[in-house]
Parts: C-alpha cells; sequence; structure tokens
C-alpha cells in the first residue's frame, strides 16, 4: 500500500473525498496512489496539507 494511500485511510477519507479537497478527480488520486500518475508540485502539497503529512512522509522513496 503506497504511504499517500496509508494516511488517506488512516484520515478516514475516501479516493472522492480527498479528491474533492485538493480540486482533483477520484481517478488522479487513484493513480497517484498506484504510481501511474506524478502529481504537479502544487497538488503534492494539497495532498500533504489535507492528510497533515509532510512531502517526504506521503512521497519520498527511500529506505
Amino acid at each position: 500500500m503506497s504511504k499517500m494511500k496509508l494516511a488517506r485511510v488512516e484520515k478516514g477519507l475516501t479516493q472522492t473525498q480527498l479528491a474533492n479537497q485538493v480540486n482533483a478527480t477520484r481517478q488522479t488520486i487513484g493513480l497517484i496512489e498506484k504510481g501511474e500518475y506524478n502529481p504537479s508540485l502544487n497538488l503534492c502539497i494539497a495532498i500533504a496539507k489535507v492528510l497533515s503529512k509532510t512531502l517526504d512522509d506521503l512521497f519520498w522513496e527511500g529506505d
């Protein structure tokens, strides 16, 4: 499970609810969670704010 999906589920949000809060589509959120879409920096920041996480928490691919 992606870090973003895990954070979204922990917040109790559906893909649609998150999408509405960040002005994106549910499909976009799904693709980001699957790693099949690279969101803009502005969208990353909006998602991080809604999920109360840092960009590193959600998107950094490290150990």
